[in-house]
Protein backbone atom coordinates (compact mmCIF):
# COMPACT_ATOMS: atom_id res chain seq x y z
CA UNK A 1 0.00 0.00 0.00
CA UNK A 2 1.58 3.47 -1.18
CA UNK A 3 1.88 6.00 1.59
CA UNK A 4 0.57 9.22 1.05
CA UNK A 5 2.61 12.37 1.41
CA UNK A 6 0.93 14.65 4.23
CA UNK A 7 0.72 17.80 3.04
CA UNK A 8 0.92 21.07 4.77
CA UNK A 9 -2.03 23.39 5.13
CA UNK A 10 -1.27 27.65 4.56
CA UNK A 11 -3.60 27.39 7.88
CA UNK A 12 -0.77 25.02 9.70
CA UNK A 13 0.55 28.22 10.92
CA UNK A 14 -1.85 30.83 11.18
CA UNK A 15 -2.56 33.34 13.36
CA UNK A 16 -5.89 34.31 12.85
CA UNK A 17 -5.43 37.27 10.92
CA UNK A 18 -8.55 36.88 9.10
CA UNK A 19 -10.28 36.06 12.30
CA UNK A 20 -9.26 39.20 14.01
CA UNK A 21 -11.68 41.90 11.84
CA UNK A 22 -14.48 42.21 10.73
CA UNK A 23 -14.76 44.20 7.00
CA UNK A 24 -18.18 45.54 5.91
CA UNK A 25 -19.01 47.23 2.64
CA UNK A 26 -20.68 50.79 3.15
CA UNK A 27 -22.35 53.31 0.66
CA UNK A 28 -19.65 55.14 -1.74
CA UNK A 29 -19.45 58.93 0.04
CA UNK A 30 -19.94 61.35 -2.81
CA UNK A 31 -20.92 64.54 -0.23
CA UNK A 32 -19.29 66.30 2.07
CA UNK A 33 -21.48 65.59 4.53
CA UNK A 34 -20.85 61.53 3.33
CA UNK A 35 -17.40 61.80 3.93
CA UNK A 36 -17.27 63.36 7.13
CA UNK A 37 -20.00 60.48 8.31
CA UNK A 38 -16.76 58.11 7.75
CA UNK A 39 -14.49 60.99 9.64
CA UNK A 40 -17.13 60.17 12.63
CA UNK A 41 -16.26 56.14 12.29
CA UNK A 42 -12.48 56.97 12.25
CA UNK A 43 -12.65 59.08 15.47
CA UNK A 44 -13.49 55.28 16.93
CA UNK A 45 -10.84 52.90 18.04
CA UNK A 46 -9.69 50.24 16.29
CA UNK A 47 -12.06 51.37 12.94
CA UNK A 48 -10.64 51.29 9.68
CA UNK A 49 -11.71 51.99 6.25
CA UNK A 50 -10.33 51.32 2.91
CA UNK A 51 -11.36 51.13 -0.93
CA UNK A 52 -10.62 48.17 -2.79
CA UNK A 53 -11.63 47.78 -6.43
CA UNK A 54 -13.65 50.65 -6.22
CA UNK A 55 -15.78 49.62 -3.18
CA UNK A 56 -15.39 51.52 0.28
CA UNK A 57 -15.49 49.36 3.18
CA UNK A 58 -15.46 49.83 7.13
CA UNK A 59 -13.18 47.51 8.83
CA UNK A 60 -13.66 46.56 12.92
CA UNK A 61 -10.63 45.19 14.71
CA UNK A 62 -12.56 42.93 17.38
CA UNK A 63 -11.76 38.97 17.32
CA UNK A 64 -13.76 36.32 17.29
CA UNK A 65 -14.39 34.63 20.39
CA UNK A 66 -14.02 31.44 18.89
CA UNK A 67 -10.48 32.52 17.73
CA UNK A 68 -8.33 30.23 20.35
CA UNK A 69 -5.54 33.11 21.69
CA UNK A 70 -2.93 30.40 22.46
CA UNK A 71 -3.36 27.89 19.30
CA UNK A 72 -5.40 30.87 17.17
CA UNK A 73 -7.64 27.62 15.93
CA UNK A 74 -10.91 27.89 15.64
CA UNK A 75 -12.95 26.48 18.22
CA UNK A 76 -16.14 26.14 16.59
CA UNK A 77 -14.39 24.56 13.32
CA UNK A 78 -16.78 21.93 12.71
CA UNK A 79 -19.77 24.00 13.06
CA UNK A 80 -18.11 27.73 11.92
CA UNK A 81 -20.34 30.17 10.00
CA UNK A 82 -20.22 29.75 6.40
CA UNK A 83 -18.59 33.38 5.54
CA UNK A 84 -15.85 31.42 7.24
CA UNK A 85 -16.24 27.77 5.09
CA UNK A 86 -16.33 30.16 2.04
CA UNK A 87 -12.60 32.20 3.12
CA UNK A 88 -9.90 30.73 0.94
CA UNK A 89 -6.07 29.91 1.96
CA UNK A 90 -4.77 30.89 -1.26
CA UNK A 91 -4.74 34.86 -0.95
CA UNK A 92 -5.16 35.36 2.49
CA UNK A 93 -4.02 37.99 4.88
CA UNK A 94 -1.26 34.94 6.26
CA UNK A 95 0.39 35.26 2.37
CA UNK A 96 0.89 38.80 2.39
CA UNK A 97 2.57 41.98 4.42
CA UNK A 98 0.71 44.67 3.00
CA UNK A 99 -2.58 45.04 1.10
CA UNK A 100 -2.78 46.91 -2.02
CA UNK A 101 -5.83 49.11 -1.08
CA UNK A 102 -6.35 52.05 -3.35
CA UNK A 103 -7.55 54.16 -0.16
CA UNK A 104 -6.78 53.48 3.86
CA UNK A 105 -7.64 56.02 6.38
CA UNK A 106 -6.75 54.51 9.42
CA UNK A 107 -7.85 57.90 11.97
CA UNK A 108 -10.13 60.87 11.34
CA UNK A 109 -7.02 63.21 10.21
CA UNK A 110 -6.28 61.63 7.52
CA UNK A 111 -9.95 61.80 6.19
CA UNK A 112 -10.06 65.50 6.94
CA UNK A 113 -7.14 66.07 5.15
CA UNK A 114 -8.58 63.97 2.33
CA UNK A 115 -11.97 66.31 2.53
CA UNK A 116 -9.65 69.46 2.20
CA UNK A 117 -8.04 67.97 -0.92
CA UNK A 118 -10.97 66.58 -2.44
CA UNK A 119 -13.31 69.69 -1.46
CA UNK A 120 -11.39 72.28 -1.01
CA UNK A 121 -8.28 71.88 -3.10
CA UNK A 122 -6.56 71.91 0.06
CA UNK A 123 -6.88 75.62 0.83
CA UNK A 124 -7.74 76.90 4.28
CA UNK A 125 -10.29 79.28 5.15
CA UNK A 126 -8.20 82.58 3.96
CA UNK A 127 -6.67 80.63 0.90
CA UNK A 128 -10.63 80.17 -0.35
CA UNK A 129 -11.60 83.80 0.41
CA UNK A 130 -8.66 84.93 -1.94
CA UNK A 131 -9.48 82.18 -4.24
CA UNK A 132 -13.27 83.74 -4.31
CA UNK A 133 -12.31 86.90 -4.86
CA UNK A 134 -9.92 86.08 -7.75
CA UNK A 135 -12.33 84.34 -9.36
CA UNK A 136 -15.11 87.33 -8.86
CA UNK A 137 -12.89 89.58 -10.67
Amino acid sequence: MAKHKQTKSLCDNCTGICCRYIALPIETPETRKDFDDIRWYLCHENISVFVEDGDWYISIKNACRHLCPETYKCLIYPKRPDICRRHKAKGCERDTDEYDYELHFTDDTQMEEYIKIKFDNNLTPSGRKKAARKKSK
